[in-house]
């Protein structure tokens, strides 16, 4: 069964990214982050016959080796990749991710998944990548199904912060919000906050003392089929102060991007700044920013200035590489992953010490 997982699914292109080649792609920016000769790699492009959707959700395991969602949409399977930098080959890790959508590794190696809505499992679950097996680990709270598990992370007790919106899916709604989640060792759920509107997008600062949290409201989720036609909603990145317990409080709002499309995935460096993946058409790429949300970086993804429906380039979440890949920056963009060499290096909790 494993074999016929781990499917190669073929070799791609490793020089400059098509769309890195285009003149009317910006040159990234940012002292002490990016170097003269930076610049994006395309390491894969879905070739598998699935519909819809977009790569998500970049996770680092500890080989080194990069695992990522490719989503579709509808009752096609979406599949976890994995890309290893030492051969730079793509496999299947698992051939029905259950709309797999942000990934992370635990400290004993197992694979956590945000699982979402449109046929997929809505919960949090567990992979051994040794047999393939997987198991759910949350998908209720009191009782109730989650709406769509979208992006989640770690704190330094192991415990695992998710966020619940949801973008896609006709199953019928069963918590009245959406939110972001707690998951303890014992396994029990506690809600962490309903502050921001439609959570996506999540992170905790290096010291763990900080919880980041992108409001993400682009107007589509199929929960009320009786609201009138969707319009763009809050499009925010949240701070709140993160106590040892996991609780949080000092609720600040750290950008407000207005009109503009805002943030979906994120992650933070060894020295607290956040990388958002932003998905505007005007201007698409990976912001970085310091802790009062102030811009210190920017590497474009796709051209600026275009229109939002037919635009190319867009990035949906961010992950550092470990070992000697830990300048290296992997980004989903459209239906591709990337990387680019830093100067800053990535923090991963759940390698500190090892």
């Amino acid at each position: 069964m494993r074999n016929r997982l781990l499917i190669l699914v073929g070799l791609f292109l490793f020089a400059s990214v098509a769309i890195a080649e285009d003149a009317d792609l910006p040159k990234p920016s940012g002292e002490g982050i990016v170097g003269k000769k930076a610049k994006l790699e395309l390491l894969f492009t879905r070739s598998a016959k699935i519909e819809g959707g977009l790569t998500e959700g970049a996770a680092v395991a500890p080989d080194g080796s990069i695992y990522f969602s490719d989503i579709s949409t509808g009752k096609d399977n979406g599949l976890i990749m994995r890309f290893d930098p030492q051969t730079k080959k793509t496999t299947v890790f698992a051939e029905n991710s259950h709309k797999s959508n942000g990934l992370i590794f635990a400290a004993d190696g197992s694979l956590l998944a945000c699982e979402g809505a449109d046929y997929g499992g809505r919960g949090v679950a567990r992979w051994n990548l040794k047999t393939g097996e997987r198991k759910v680990v949350a998908d209720r709270y009191e009782g109730k199904r989650f709406n769509a598990p979208n992006d989640l992370c770690l704190d330094s007790k192991g415990r695992i912060y998710f966020t619940d919106p949801r973008y896609l899916g006709d199953e019928p709604r069963e918590l009245p919000t959406r939110a972001v989640y707690r998951i303890d060792q014992d396994g029990s759920v506690h809600k962490v906050t309903e502050e921001v509107v439609k959570p996506n997008g999540i992170a905790i600062s290096p010291d763990d003392k900080t919880l980041y949290v992108a409001d993400h409201d682009n107007g589509t989720d199929k929960i009320d089929p009786n609201a009138p036609p969707p319009e763009q909603g809050v499009m925010k990145i949240h701070s709140f102060s993160l106590a040892a317990d996991g609780a949080v409080s000092d609720h600040k709002v750290l950008i407000d991007f207005g009109e503009k499309k805002g943030c979906d995935g994120m992650c933070v460096d060894a020295k607290g700044r956040i990388y958002l993946s932003i998905r505007d058409s005007g201007r698409p790429g990976v912001m970085v920013v310091n802790p009062a949300g102030k811009e210190v970086g920017f590497i474009p993804t796709g051209p600026a200035n275009q229109q939002q429906a037919e635009a190319i380039g867009l990035p949906s979440n961010v992950e550092f590489g470990i070992g000697k890949e830990i300048n290296t920056l992997y980004i989903t963009v459209d239906k591709s992953l990337y990387r680019i060499r830093l100067k800053a290096k990535g923090f991963h909790v759940q390698y500190e010490g090892s």
